[in-house]
């Protein structure tokens, strides 16, 4: 029975997604047990409480539209309650669960009368129920399933939400630029399937390991740079008969000449206030920015080089050209009374991909925009909208340029550091730990000064403050290492300031 729920809307094809593991939650198990006596018998009805997360994770979609299918009226309560999504009450107080559980949940009831036409979806009614636990006990007892003023939800292709979406929201945010239309080509980072063998920080131990592994005669030519974490850069030895998937066709690209690429996921994981976008001026590694199993973080180079040029500079006789769909860049241009140049030129009336690409990178970092879109940044590749202000145009794409050259730690804020390393010792990481502006890396040494900000800041899945650490546990901190964690530790202060004086420009606009 299970299988008609692990299938796209319209119950023909297997759903598309890598790791649909929600859906085998023995909850849903027992909502599709009562749909198959439900419509055994013709009519019924089937009343759930249970968890929310099935009303608008796009997982589900498949069972929703099945649902919908089978039933005349749903009426859904949610409770909320969802400890991972903190929300909060209409009047700012915390939001409580009914039960003693971390999930949120719903009260659902599922009715089928068999009066309803075989080509015509569920009626979805809705309510919210939002605030301490003793109140929602309190409308729930006074309440009755005819009393409650429902919202009535306009359910539609692809994802059939069965919680209201905002649709004129809806229809501004798919009018503007998709960033997967925008880039030509794009692909998930390289598999290695060995990466404790084929991925390390130092050129020759990784030549030692290979060595050792394959029993071949390591060539240093196949040894790239790997953007293998944010601010975490290593090695990996780029041979396509070793490595699981080298993405070869796209990551030429990156090996072939200088070059920058927008790294972002296409599905933005569930209920999280993170923005999951970053750059990479090297090929990037699987888990570049995200930490799970379902989302996949893609990188969308600038540029194109030929397939025959394997020369590592930008020479006289390698042309790159832009990595850009030219309607879209044309309908940019005509909009803002800009000139397009396949490269960057010192003229007021022109615009270049590197312009594109910060205007973007500076809107994806953009706390109002992520909140405002959060249903839809779930869903698929981020969009962001079309530039129809040149002042705000040039405002955002100088912020975004600064958070690029903040991000590849070229700035030059990155090079004054903010912190100190005041205690001599031997610079091995044991357990890194926070405390009160200081950052302990074993129990005597500390960098001093760390605003707070910077130690719990995101980027995608990872916090790069604590996971560039914990990933050197038990290891030396040479001088470099010292002055790299440093400048990580600018780089997302600075980007927290940045993206308040974003967030002031697209409020305004």
């Amino acid at each position: 029975l299970m299988e008609d729920y692990k299938k796209e809307p319209g119950g023909t094809q297997k759903l598309k997604e890598r790791n649909p593991k929600w859906i085998n939650d023995d909850y849903v198990k027992f909502i599709r047990y009562g749909q198959y006596f439900i419509e055994r018998n013709g009519s019924g009805i089937l009343a759930f409480i249970n968890p929310h997360g099935f009303l608008d994770n796009p997982t589900f979609r498949g069972m929703r539209w099945n649902l919908l299918k089978a039933y005349d009226k749903i009426y859904t309560i949610d409770l909320h309650g969802n400890n991972n999504k903190k929300e909060t009450s209409d009047d700012g107080s915390a939001d409580e669960n009914v039960f003693d559980i971390q999930q949120g949940v719903s009260i659902n009831f599922f009715i089928k009368t068999g009066r309803k036409k075989s080509n015509e979806l569920a009626k979805v009614l809705h309510y919210d129920l939002r605030g301490k636990r003793e109140q929602k006990y309190s409308f729930l007892r006074d309440q009755s399933i005819s009393s409650i003023n429902y919202a009535t939800v306009k359910v539609d292709s692809p994802h059939y939400f069965m919680i209201p979406k905002g649709y004129d929201l809806k229809i501004n945010y798919q009018c503007g630029i998709s960033v997967h239309d925008l880039f030509l080509i794009n692909s998930p980072g390289i598999v290695t399937s060995k990466d404790a063998v084929l991925v390390d920080k130092d050129v020759e131990i990784l030549i030692r390991k290979i060595e050792s592994a394959y029993d071949i005669q390591a060539q240093k030519m196949l040894i790239k740079k790997l953007s293998y974490r944010p601010f975490d850069n290593q090695f990996v030895y780029f041979d396509v008969d070793i490595i699981e998937r080298a993405r070869k066709r796209i990551m030429h690209h990156l090996l072939s000449g200088a070059n920058i690429g927008l790294v972002v996921v296409k599905r933005q994981p569930q209920d999280t206030p993170v923005s999951y976008v970053f750059l990479s001026e090297d090929i990037i590694s699987n888990g570049y920015i995200r930490s799970d199993s379902v989302s996949i973080d893609s990188i969308f180079p600038l540029y194109k080089y030929p397939e025959n040029s394997d020369q590592q500079t930008l020479g006289e006789n390698v042309i790159r050209t832009p990595n850009l769909n030219m309607s879209i860049v044309n309908q940019i241009a005509n909009e803002l009374q800009l000139i397009f140049t396949p490269e960057k030129e010192d003229r007021q009336d022109t615009f270049s991909p590197i312009d594109l690409l910060d205007y973007i990178y500076a809107v994806l970092h953009c706390p109002s925009y992520r909140e405002k879109y959060q249903d839809f940044l779930k869903t698929d590749f981020p969009r962001v909208p079309y530039p129809t202000n040149t002042d705000i145009f040039w405002q955002l794409v100088q912020l975004g340029s600064e958070l690029r050259q903040l991000h590849l730690l070229k700035s030059i804020s990155v090079m004054k550091p903010i912190t100190q390393y005041p205690i001599n010792g031997d610079n091995v990481v044991t357990k890194p730990v926070f405390e009160a502006g200081r950052v302990f890396i074993n129990n005597n040494q500390y960098f001093a000064n760390v605003p707070e900000i910077a130690w719990h800041f995101y980027i995608g899945g990872y916090q790069p403050a604590q996971k560039w650490l914990k990933d050197r546990k038990e290891e030396k901190l040479s001088t470099d290492d010292i002055r790299h964690y440093q400048k990580i530790i600018v780089a997302l202060t600075e980007t927290h300031r940045i993206m308040g004086e974003i967030d002031q420009i697209l409020i305004e606009a």
